[in-house]
């Protein structure tokens, strides 16, 4: 059974069957272009044309929302040395040797 093809918009539908153009691709998607053309076992052009047209879907369909990312506090306790002295305070965690 041959495949149908999509029905595009009627001013796209003109050249739907005429335009050629030459890409340069990345070596990254060029890489996975063939590993795909591969695995599926199509040709390039039904490969890119079908990947071009989920990449469009997706481009043109609005962005999710995304929550705000949230630290939440927790309670350490009380501060048991004194910071106010800072040589001080790293000769008590790390030594005398840390000068």
């Amino acid at each position: 059974m041959p495949k149908q093809k999509e029905v595009l918009p009627n001013e796209a539908n003109r050249y739907a069957d005429v335009m050629r153009t030459t890409l340069t691709l990345d070596d990254d998607v060029a890489a996975a272009l063939e590993h795909l053309q591969k695995t599926r076992d199509i040709g390039l052009k039904e490969l890119v044309n079908d990947v071009l047209r989920r990449g469009l879907r997706d481009m043109a369909s609005p962005l999710k929302k995304r929550q705000p990312f949230r630290t939440r506090s927790v309670a350490l306790g009380r501060v048991r040395l004194n910071i106010d002295n800072v040589a001080e305070a790293l000769a008590i965690a790390e030594g005398e040797s840390f000068k």
